[in-house]
């Protein structure tokens, strides 16, 4: 059974976290410019970043399947580090993840959920538009001239 728990303080393993997300993220090296800023996490900005923003894992027992981190923002709750581990991918993990999302959003009172995804992982737009987010934006990061990631939203009932 996956269990989707909050973290916070009482949560140690920060080192396994970033493994996952590092793992999670790696099919994206050298496919998308610029590089994942999951590359410049660490166990410690990871434990900083729970404690400012609203991160979830989803565990079976000891082992950490994935995660989330969420940020409320004026009128969405902001998606970020949304990761399942590469040996659990295509089990639910992601959206059991993404309820939890929800169910935050709505505790306070935000009727949507944004996320961004890079232009080049198709394969993310898909997933996400199946999970019920909509592409609203092309977004540059800083320094480049041509769209870098979409920016996808899901309207919640």
């Amino acid at each position: 059974m996956t269990d989707i728990v909050r973290l916070g303080q009482g949560f140690t393993r920060w080192e396994d976290l970033l493994a996952l997300i590092l793992d999670a993220f790696a099919s994206m090296d050298g496919v998308i410019d610029p590089p994942s800023s999951a590359r410049l996490l660490t166990p410690a900005s990871l434990a900083a970043k729970a404690c400012t923003e609203i991160a979830y894992a989803a565990l079976e027992g000891p082992t950490l399947l994935g995660c989330i981190f969420c940020r409320p923002e004026a009128e969405t709750l902001y998606i970020g580090k949304l990761a399942v581990a590469p040996a659990f991918q295509g089990r639910g993990v992601g959206r059991l993840l993404l309820a939890a999302a929800e169910r935050a959003a709505r505790e306070r009172q935000l009727p949507a959920l944004r996320l961004e995804t890079r232009i080049e992982l198709v394969g993310n737009h898909a997933t996400f538009a199946r999970w019920g987010f909509v592409r609203t934006a092309e977004n540059a990061h800083p320094g480049f001239t041509r769209p870098t990631s979409i920016e996808m939203r899901k309207v919640l009932d």
